[in-house]
């Protein structure tokens, strides 16, 4: 009895992976240039992305429209790559980049409860349910 035959993995090309995370082909090849991605090639040479490429990327994705810095990015990757016994350093990366990501929306929420006041002094409406300011704090 033969066993079935198994189907190679599904990969992708750098336009495919892009339409498929939504960044740039030119941030796929930025991210592989820095070492923030290691992307197989087929024979002829062409990036060919797989499941966990696409993973990663849709991370590093997140991390950067959180406004983490590359450096940091790049860090925690090279921590990845070092193995398990990095967990520490990596969940320290993430919660330090936690904070500060809740530092900023605290951030905007406040200044949004500014903007919309502002609008409802010129008697429009946001449908926003944020605690209006003071006048004093939004002249």
């Amino acid at each position: 009895m033969t066993s079935p035959a198994v189907a190679p993995p599904v990969t992708h090309s750098i336009a495919d992976a892009a339409a498929r995370t939504g960044v740039t082909a030119h941030t796929l090849r930025y991210y592989e240039r820095i070492g923030l991605l290691d992307v197989a090639r087929d024979p002829n040479g062409r990036r060919r992305y797989d499941a966990t490429d696409l993973a990663r990327v849709t991370f590093l994705t997140r991390l950067r429209q959180s406004e983490m810095p590359i450096r940091d990015i790049a860090r925690y990757v090279d921590l990845v790559r070092e193995g398990d016994h990095t967990e520490p350093q990596r969940l320290a990366i993430l919660q330090a980049h936690r904070d500060a990501v809740v530092h900023r929306i605290d951030e905007l929420t406040q200044a949004l409860a500014v903007v919309d006041f502002k609008i409802t002094v010129y008697g429009g409406s946001t449908g926003s349910i944020h605690t209006l300011h003071t006048e004093s704090d939004c002249t």
